[in-house]
């Protein structure tokens, strides 16, 4: 794409070449473009389009390409292929791409892409595809590169160049011995800078930080964000090199994962589908639910409300209050969640933290109580000229956002305690729960201290 369109023009351009049939061109800025923008051009073109054009592609780029089309369009250029196709993409993609690819299709294509896979890669794809959906297996590649302690330098470098471009990546190898046990690490940074003569167990770095292939893979995400890693290795039970996750891998998680805790923490059910692409009846099943569970604890407030029909009749005051007595609540507690759930995804909090999360949100909850609440008091009294109404509206605001905080920073690490994604207890949720506690607090203060 060139520095000074668009996205919108860049698909404008190649749309208007495809239109005028003017192929030569079209094929030209193919060849020339980024995998990642050509990708972005297939996705936008009609169903009987897509393989047409995807067959005008330069063989090298031809599974990059593939490797970013949404899972339809992929199951789309497959669909319409020949095995012969079929089996040349297939060759040339990535381990944890096909398996990707793989997972998102239907068993009877699965048979038949699996049948079309040379048998060494076969037998590699039907491994990747038995770990769990969220383990660090599931998104490991084969292609890595591993080299021997007993190599020299230049040894090493010759077999980097040898086998480096079938490898996804070459910026990190890996040290083992003839039975694949894991033994060190060393970046090709370190390798050409030493001299040709060095053994690489000698300049390698023997402890090395890898991952399980049975762990979460926001687990594995983590130690990226904490070790600034390019590349992870992954090992079995026996700490033999099976895999490595790279980077772009972890970037994927990262982004599946945030946008399945925005869903959640937005009260709906997570969807792998982009907006546009999905119908607006999942939409709906994805919302209704969640409405559902929500209104029917709306209905609990109302309920509440009914109970202390005489406090609103002996002091109508009351009721104007409701409102931002409910809402600072909801707001403190959404924060307060907020902090959490992010501090438990970053791995920066755990359940052990419960009762330290408990005294700091006790501590900031009464900052911002005495704060708030004193500014209603004033305001209150000086415009009512009500003495009693204000104290318990600034009582009912400390107790409220005590209640909010403390929910809001607890309720998340119950939750993960107990194996449910704490970005259900988000916003949504503690709002409502919040609002039904305030309410009672509310009341309870009122009745105390007005005389009904």
């Amino acid at each position: 794409m060139s520095e000074k369109m668009d996205e919108v023009q860049y698909v404008d351009h190649l749309t208007r070449l495809l239109n005028e049939r003017d192929y030569p061109s079209l094929m030209n800025e193919l060849r020339d473009d980024n995998e990642v923008d050509i990708a972005l051009f297939v996705e936008t073109l009609p169903d009987d389009e897509t393989a047409f054009v995807f067959r005008m592609l330069p063989k090298e780029i031809c599974a990059e390409v593939f490797a970013h089309l949404e899972s339809d369009t992929q199951r789309r250029v497959i669909e319409a292929f020949t095995d012969e196709e079929t089996t040349n993409m297939l060759d040339q993609l990535f381990v944890d791409d096909a398996v990707d690819f793989l997972e998102e299709m239907p068993a009877n294509m699965v048979s038949r892409l699996l049948r079309l896979t040379n048998p060494d890669k076969r037998r590699i794809i039907n491994r990747y595809l038995q770990y769990p959906e969220d383990s660090a297996g599931s998104i490991m590649t084969a292609e890595y590169t591993r080299l021997k302690r007993d190599m020299t330098v230049a040894q090493a470098i010759t077999h980097l160049r040898t086998f480096g471009e079938d490898r996804e990546t070459i910026y990190t190898c890996y040290v083992t011995d003839d039975q694949r046990f894991l033994e060190g690490v060393i970046s090709v940074k370190a390798i050409l800078l030493a001299n040709d003569h060095e053994k690489i167990g000698d300049i390698m770095e023997p402890d090395v930080i890898s991952v399980h292939t049975g762990m979460d893979r926001e687990e594995t995400v983590r130690l990226f964000h904490k070790y600034n890693f390019l590349a992870i290795p992954v090992v079995d039970l026996e700490n033999r090199l099976v895999g490595i996750v790279t980077i772009d891998d972890a970037v994927d998680v990262m982004q599946e994962e945030t946008t399945e805790d925005f869903e959640k923490m937005a009260a709906m059910a997570p969807s792998e589908k982009p907006y546009l692409k999905t119908s607006f009846w999942e939409h709906g099943l994805h919302r209704i639910p969640w409405l559902f569970i929500l209104m029917i604890s709306g209905m609990i407030n109302g309920q509440i409300l009914e109970k202390n029909e005489a406090a609103f009749l002996a002091y109508p005051l009351l009721v104007s209050f409701i409102p931002m007595l409910t809402d600072t609540g909801g707001n403190v507690g959404a924060q307060s969640s907020t902090l959490m759930i992010r501090g438990m995804t970053l791995g920066e909090i755990k359940f052990g933290d419960f009762f330290k999360v408990v005294m700091k949100e006790s501590a900031t909850s009464l900052l911002m109580g005495i704060a708030l609440s004193a500014v209603n008091f004033l305001r209150v009294y000086l415009v009512y000229k009500d003495f009693t109404s204000a104290l318990v509206l600034a009582l009912a605001m400390i107790a409220t956002i005590f209640m909010a905080s403390i929910l809001g920073g607890i309720l998340p690490l119950i939750a993960k305690k107990l194996k449910i994604d704490p970005a259900i207890m988000a916003a949504p949720l503690i709002t409502t729960i919040v609002d039904a506690a305030a309410l009672i607090i509310y009341f309870l203060i009122a009745t105390s201290l007005l005389p009904m």
